[in-house]
């Protein structure tokens, strides 16, 4: 068996997931005529925000991950997006799975932020791979460690992130608060008889403005 390698051939939402999913296609390779058993595989995902261009809007928003855009060049370092493990069944030669990403909207998480930050495009994604690989050999049989420097890279594009997002969460998002500040913004929202959170942080926010 020769050396295993990796290609990450597409992405897509999991229209079946009970939580936010992205399905990565990935195509794994072993050449030679020895059966690869099983693969316990571990994929780290990150982004890498310094290998696309950002508008000006989106620039404003990234300001508070990486600071004012003339600070770019020493502030953007790649992101941890997730860390996720899979069983790939046996397979001679060649074949493909599909890796199951769980996401989340936290804005409070760099990758969310980021995601948020965007308009359109794609985003440039390294795919970090380790793990132990099960295979015959002639009439033996080998464990061996995935090689340190195997990788693929991917780029995401944007409406496959909010299309994935708003089946879930249609035109929204999250934001964590603490349990004082809920009781505050709800007595505020009750004194004003807001309906809606939406128009208590639309009454905060032109206060503030004004």
């Amino acid at each position: 068996m020769g050396e295993i390698g990796f290609d990450c051939l597409g992405v897509r939402p999991d229209p079946y997931g009970a939580f936010p999913t992205l399905l990565f296609r990935l195509g794994v390779t072993a050449p030679g005529e020895g059966a690869v058993h099983a693969i316990a595989l571990r994929c780290q995902i990150r982004i890498d925000p310094g290998r696309r261009r950002y508008g000006a809007a989106e620039s404003e928003l990234l300001a508070d991950l990486f600071g004012h855009p003339s600070r770019w060049d020493e502030t953007v370092r790649p992101l941890v997006f997730a860390n996720v493990s899979v069983m790939v069944p046996r397979f001679t030669g060649a074949t493909e799975i599909e890796l199951p990403v769980p996401c989340g909207y936290d804005l409070e998480v760099a990758a969310g932020k980021y995601f948020a930050s965007l308009d359109d495009g794609e985003v440039p994604l390294l795919l970090l791979f380790s793990g132990t690989v099960f295979a015959r050999e002639g009439e033996g049989f080998t464990v061996r460690q995935v090689p340190w420097d195997r990788e693929a890279r991917l780029g995401l594009p944007v409406r496959v992130w909010r299309e994935m997002i708003d089946r879930y969460f249609p035109g929204a998002g999250w934001l964590r608060l603490s349990r004082d500040t809920l009781r505050d913004l709800q007595r505020y929202k009750s004194e004003r008889a807001l309906p809606t959170w939406d128009e208590a942080m639309e009454a905060l926010l032109k206060e503030a403005r004004g």
